[in-house]
């Protein structure tokens, strides 16, 4: 897809998703927002918050949450699935930040990858959302698929499909690209039963035109 068909699908997008620039996770402090994202794979937004509140009452802080017993920490965060390997996680990360980096959540690329189950999709993500800063673009599940389907990437990782969005879109737009088609994913480009009937954007679809080769 060229540059002109990707600004339209993204303009129709904005149009359509306003909520979207004011995800729920923008302006989070940068501890919740990283720690909520690790939370986030393999889940729903719903899942998150419904345990972020009671996590973060008895553990508000990378000290607390470093010291946190792992069985604990696995009863809370249950619902969000994988509990084991991310109460892990969220206690190793936490513990990195109070040894290396003051209790502080860094706000550069570089050192956020250093963080124990941090990747580029989390960083960037904490990195818009807490910090205001667009280095990168978030590529998640939904992402992922939709770049694949309306013909943004041909590539099936991550990382392949992070740059075609970097050449495609201005910086400006990076953050709130994700959030677009995040919410495009979960309300009608649905995976595995896409509602391609009442989708806005299925005139510059590749998926709709039928010449989508997985």
């Amino acid at each position: 897809m060229d540059r002109k068909a990707a600004r339209n699908v993204y303009q129709i997008l904005d149009s359509q998703y306003p909520e979207a620039s004011t995800h729920h996770r923008a302006g989070a402090p940068p501890f919740e927002s990283l720690i909520a994202t690790i939370l986030s794979a393999q889940t729903t937004d719903k899942s998150v918050d419904e345990v972020i509140g009671l996590l973060f009452s008895q553990y508000p802080t990378p000290e607390l949450l470093a010291e946190a017993r792992i069985d604990e920490v696995e009863k809370i965060i249950h619902k969000t699935g994988f509990f084991h390997m991310k109460a892990r996680r969220i206690i190793d990360a936490s513990g990195m930040l109070v040894r290396e980096y003051g209790g502080k959540v860094p706000d550069t690329m570089e050192y956020l990858l250093m963080i124990p189950g941090v990747g580029r999709k989390t960083a960037n993500i904490v990195l818009y959302h807490s910090f205001g800063k667009q280095v990168g673009i978030a590529v998640d599940t939904h992402v992922l698929r939709l770049s694949q389907l309306i013909g943004f990437s041909n590539y099936s990782d991550a990382a392949g499909v992070e740059q075609d969005l970097i050449a495609l879109f201005p910086k400006k737009e990076w953050g709130k690209l994700t959030d677009l088609m995040i919410s495009h994913g979960r309300k009608i480009c649905i995976a595995r039963r896409p509602k391609c009937e009442v989708c806005s954007i299925r005139q510059l679809c590749r998926y709709y035109s039928g010449s989508f080769i997985k």
